[in-house]
């Protein structure tokens, strides 16, 4: 089931008008309209919270992702028993793509337990909501490929960001922020003529608050 259709469903269960929704959410009726029948494909991510909201549920839920929670741990939380150093390659966008930039010769210590081959640094905000903020060293696994709904530093050309990654049947790939104010990065794999690299899945992050 589509996006379009489960907002058709949610709002025929809450039994409100086309027109009541569209005032809440501060759009025209023509325009919800629209989001039902699919006519508009990419809704703006800001709609799809407010919808959201006013069908008491969650964005995740009203596109069926299927989150699979990645480990997410502090450095700071864990028990340093045995450690090694693992290479950091560099910075990585959170938010707009940034040219991947590596610092060859850098080392970052953590905790033996960490499933990692490298790490990266962050910059922007765009993964807050994961608890991932500028500053943060993120370490990731090396993989060509992630399950939807795990995090992941993607190439993009020559650029990288680090997103949440989902992808559906027809050839597109959404690299979801975990801040509302940044909205998905969406690329048609069949068409658009990028290319684009999954670097590896982030398996945990050390925290620099």
């Amino acid at each position: 089931m589509t996006i379009h259709k489960r907002l058709k469903d949610k709002r025929q269960e809450s039994g409100m008008t086309l027109q009541e929704v569209a005032d809440l959410v501060g759009v025209s009726r023509q325009t919800i309209q629209r989001y039902e029948s699919g006519n508009i494909k990419n809704i703006p991510s800001e709609n799809v919270e407010k919808l959201a909201d006013i069908y008491h549920t969650t964005p995740q839920q009203l596109y069926n992702w299927e989150v699979q929670k990645e480990v997410e741990v502090s450095i700071r939380d864990l028990i340093p028993l045995v450690t090694k150093q693992l290479p950091l390659l560099g910075d990585i966008a959170c938010g707009e793509p940034i040219l991947a930039d590596e610092h060859h010769g850098e080392w970052v210590e953590t905790t033996e337990n960490i499933n990692a081959d490298f790490c990266i640094r962050c910059k922007g905000d765009s993964m807050v909501g994961a608890r991932i903020y500028d500053g943060d060293i993120v370490f990731i696994k090396k993989q060509a490929d992630v399950e939807n709904g795990e995090i992941a530093a993607v190439l993009i050309e020559d650029e990288a960001t680090l997103k949440r990654v989902n992808k559906n049947n027809k050839g597109f790939i959404f690299l979801m922020a975990e801040n509302p104010a940044y909205a998905p990065i969406v690329i048609d794999l069949k068409e658009n003529g990028r290319i684009v690299k999954i670097l590896g899945k982030a398996v945990a992050f050390q925290s620099v608050l």
